[in-house]
């Protein structure tokens, strides 16, 4: 492991700490996060980027997506919760940048990154598409590894957008089903 300096370090451990107590206010009040709903697609923007902005607690905004989605067009609110969630998925990729020397010695460390060394962007875009609490990990080894923002962004933001058209329309399908 590279020594740093403190001067190297202490700018990281802000990052990190913001983005720690940022995620813990976020858990707090999630319940006032789903209240945005009600502004429609920039709402939905909003819940969707602070759900997917916390690093260790994560929010629950793929259920607002498929209840939007039997109220508004599923398609757009896939795309403006898609969009949303890849823009909140940023706080990860900057931990990944901030925190390398704090995540290196941890045992998940070596299996995610020869992962992520292995297969990259596509990594990134499988796990974007599954549902899973743990796409934190990627979006911190595509930051450790550098992998240019716009990489990590595009490819994220593919899978987040397929992963919201899912939930999308199955909300939008529920909805109909009960109206018959």
């Amino acid at each position: 492991m590279e020594k740093k300096n403190p001067r190297q370090i202490i700018p990281s451990v802000l990052i990190l700490l913001v983005l720690i107590f940022f995620s813990i206010y976020l858990y707090i009040n999630r319940q006032e996060i789903q209240h945005f709903a009600h502004y429609g697609y920039p709402g939905i923007f909003l819940i969707s980027f602070l759900s997917n902005s916390t690093i260790i607690f994560p929010l629950p905004g793929v259920l607002i997506t498929s209840a939007m989605g039997a109220v508004f067009d599923p398609f757009w609110v896939a795309v403006t919760a898609g969009v949303g969630a890849t823009l909140g998925e940023v706080s990860g990729y900057l931990a990944g940048m901030a925190g390398k020397f704090v995540i290196e010695q941890k045992n998940w460390y070596d299996k995610i990154m020869q992962a992520m060394q292995k297969y990259g962007v596509w990594m990134i875009l499988v796990l974007a598409i599954i549902p899973n609490p743990f796409f934190d990990l990627a979006g911190i080894a595509a930051g450790v590894l550098r992998i240019p923002l716009w990489k990590f962004l595009l490819f994220c933001g593919i899978g987040k957008i397929i992963k919201m058209l899912v939930f999308s329309y199955s909300g939008f399908s529920l909805s109909q089903f009960i109206a018959r």
